[in-house]
């Protein structure tokens, strides 16, 4: 797996940059099938904020994108919600078999 961390609007040290590398690391034990992931980090002028785009095997990107007046919280906040994505997206993926007769339907007899 391929993890790039980029800064926008200014320059992060090399501390701020492992620590968004160590916490894009945590994503795969909720997928497994995670290609690449980009962390770009931005300084604005209100604040900060942090964008990921993780790509999937045979999906679209997925994009979560926080923002806020600590950097780490806004990194911490993005990993959250980039978990809850990969986790419904493993839910679709890997329970394609149904979940049994409609109890709503009368069954044939």
């Amino acid at each position: 797996m391929q993890i790039e961390v980029t800064c926008r609007h200014g320059t992060a040290d090399a501390d701020l940059k492992a620590y968004a590398e160590l916490k894009a690391q945590r994503l795969v034990k909720y997928y497994d099938k995670i290609q690449s992931i980009r962390v770009l980090l931005d300084a604005s002028g209100a604040g900060y904020g942090c964008e990921m785009l993780v790509t999937v095997e045979h999906m679209h990107e997925l994009v979560a994108h926080t923002e806020g007046p600590d950097l780490h919280a806004a990194i911490d906040a993005t990993v959250d919600r980039l978990e809850r994505q990969l986790t419904e997206h493993k839910d679709r993926t890997r329970h394609h078999k149904g979940l049994g007769p409609n109890p709503h339907q009368p069954s044939r007899t």
